[in-house]
């Protein structure tokens, strides 16, 4: 007999609550072993020991992590270094030269406003919405750090930090910007059966949409897992803050994929979906991970119970899965990262079977999650 969610998620929490523990052992050992370091990927499961970064998007997972343990656990150790790693990132605000705003502000600011808000604060998040909103092209999309011509399935990760500045300005411009974006993403790389591409290819001069291609996926045309889950996550969250049923829809269609294909591997997959028979098949755990956090939030949006139900138990599936030894790495003492079997990039040969830190982060806020029962004690 199948459990309700309710029962597996009462049966996992011992679970859940041994593997905080081991996260924060972990995040210790970084803040002793690596002090003013902000991970990005292990290399034999060793922090500070990356090579190419290819950009820097990373620098506010870490701090993010603590400020989730100092507001889930109320522990005075993580407060300060969350301060000291999340004023680093003050300049960023107006960096123009990434899009991955939201992955800096959002796990870091965001959290330190809603602990203890301030004016301060409050507008370094503005800050970064609006620099973010700056990176608009002709064909009504926000450009990737690779090119104008660019738009990545990730920035649907970040879009959000400009409908948070939309929130606390009125901006009717920058509601604009943001939800074209989504609308345009939606209509280019989220395919009809709720796979999605990396990338889109457009041309500048008409504005026109071109072509799919892909950096991270196994191909073109493949289904690349952690850019399925940020279009998941993202469109949740893009719907939460902008109240539009559309983007809803977006996100059912992408987790329903998720769920249809991510099932025969506890919920947590290969790094990508297509890879062929006989070749590279690693798992990707930040997939897995961020899927987990994305369907809890998903699970709180939807009207049906039925549908509550079913993104309920995948997230606690996905976590389950990896709370296990294949994934957690507790049972590899000289491990320095808390997830195995994360996937950076597989073509640059960067971070692959690796500790990778949003793979870290997104569990983290995944457990936190699920061991509290909401959404938002994450947020």
């Amino acid at each position: 007999m199948t459990l309700s969610s309710d029962a597996l998620r009462l049966k996992l929490l011992p679970t859940f609550g041994n593997s905080l523990e081991f996260v924060k052992d972990q995040c210790r050992r970084v803040l002793r072993d690596h002090p003013g370091y902000t991970p990005m990927y292990t290399v034999g499961g060793k922090w500070n020991r990356e090579g190419e970064r290819w950009t820097h998007w990373c620098e506010g997972f870490f701090p993010g992590i603590l400020w989730l343990l100092h507001k889930h656990t109320s522990e005075a150790e993580w407060r300060q270094p969350a301060e000291d790693l999340s004023r680093a990132l003050l300049p960023r605000r107006f960096d123009r030269t990434v899009h991955d705003l939201g992955f800096l502000f959002f796990s870091t600011y965001l959290r330190w406003h809603r602990l203890e808000p301030s004016e301060e604060r409050r507008q370094v998040l503005i800050d970064a919405g609006r620099t973010l909103a700056l990176r608009r092209e002709k064909g009504g999309y926000l450009r990737s750090f690779v090119a104008p011509e660019s738009l990545f399935i990730d920035i649907m990760m970040n879009v959000g930090i400009i409908l948070w500045a939309v929130r606390e300005t009125n901006s009717p411009a920058l509601r604009e910007i943001a939800l074209e974006h989504c609308r345009t993403t939606a209509a280019t790389i989220v395919r009809p059966d709720g796979s999605t591409a990396h990338e889109g290819i457009f041309d500048l001069q008409s504005g026109d949409f071109l072509r799919e291609t892909t950096h991270q996926g196994y191909a073109a045309n493949s289904a690349w897992t952690r850019g399925l889950t940020w279009a998941l996550y993202g469109f949740t969250a893009v719907y939460r803050l902008s109240g539009e049923p559309e983007f809803l829809a977006i996100a059912r269609k992408c987790a329903d994929y998720y769920l249809k294909r991510a099932a025969a591997t506890g919920m947590v997959p290969w790094w990508d979906f297509d890879i062929p028979e006989g070749g590279p098949r690693l798992w990707d755990s930040s997939a897995g991970a961020i899927a987990a956090s994305g369907l809890w939030d998903l699970s709180e949006l939807v009207s049906d119970n039925a549908d509550k139900e079913k993104y309920r138990l995948a997230a606690l599936t996905a976590m389950e899965t990896l709370c296990g030894d294949e994934f957690l790495a507790r049972s590899t003492p000289e491990w320095e990262g808390i997830l195995k079997h994360g996937v950076y990039h597989f073509h640059k040969n960067l971070g692959v079977d690796e500790s990778v830190a949003w793979g870290e982060h997104f569990f983290v806020e995944a457990l936190v999650k699920v061991i509290a029962g909401k959404s938002e004690a994450a947020w």
